[in-house]
């Protein structure tokens, strides 16, 4: 029985070689499309940020507005805040703009809008121990006011992520419509998104705003570097291995 050539030894590795090498190529392409898009995104926001404020969207908008592309627009808009209804966002404040950091809340109140609908404002943060409002009575304003800050988008809590506590209004992700169901409030008039209030001081001091992070990981060019280094990584294996078939004598 006469060996097999070592050529044909190496097709059906070559073949495993080219279709793992097509895939990564391909996972590489990917990324390179992600990294495009990721600092289109990023220079659109940072244009975007320079904008004068527009008015908030109402709810003839609603169900036509994308939240993606609509986050961080600067917007204003009027009306009354409902205090007896915060919500309190948990918050590791490691880079304060302000005096206030740490640990602590970003506390969401709903504003009944001068048109009647609502939507939660971000006023800003507190530290643990002025969670309660009733130890910052000062900054509870009361009347109409008007609002400047940042349209958001709703976040989705992350798998690892904590629950909010099924009888507090203390959470771990912003979720207008969630807010609204624990309150009791019409989800129907409920904005879709909420608004982070700018850096303009409330009496006393807190809730402390102008606290929101404007920013965007960004890995994408390790991956295109990872996913091609290891396309050429395996090329180079293969060739290293049809070197010694061909040198291997049977």
């Amino acid at each position: 029985m006469s060996p097999r050539s070592p050529v044909r030894k190496l097709i059906v590795p070559a073949i495993a070689t080219i279709l793992v090498f097509a895939f990564l190529c391909s996972l590489g392409m990917w990324q390179v499309q992600r990294l495009h898009w990721k600092e289109a995104l990023i220079a659109q926001v940072d244009s975007r940020l320079k904008e004068a404020p527009v008015a908030a969207p109402g709810p003839g908008a609603w169900k036509t507005l994308d939240l993606t592309e609509a986050d961080y627009t600067p917007v204003t808009v009027t009306g009354e805040f409902l205090h007896d209804d915060e919500a309190h966002l948990y918050n590791a404040l490691m880079d304060p703009r302000g005096p206030v950091g740490g640990v602590g809340w970003f506390v969401f109140t709903p504003l009944r809008t001068d048109e009647g609908w609502i939507v939660y404002v971000n006023r800003g943060f507190v530290p643990v121990d002025k969670e309660a409002a009733s130890t910052r009575p000062e900054g509870q304003v009361q009347g109409r006011v008007t609002v400047t800050g940042l349209l958001r988008r709703p976040e989705t809590p992350g798998r690892f992520q904590a629950s909010a506590k099924p009888t507090s209004q203390q959470w771990f992700a912003r979720e207008p419509d969630k807010f609204a169901e624990r309150s009791g409030l019409p989800s129907q008039l409920v904005a879709p998104y909420t608004i982070d209030a700018d850096a303009t001081p409330n009496p006393g001091g807190l809730p402390q705003g102008g606290e929101t992070t404007v920013s965007f990981s960004n890995n994408h060019l390790q991956y295109v570097v990872t996913w091609f280094g290891l396309a050429l990584a395996l090329v180079g294996v293969f060739i290293a291995y049809a070197r010694g078939v061909l040198k291997r004598k049977d």
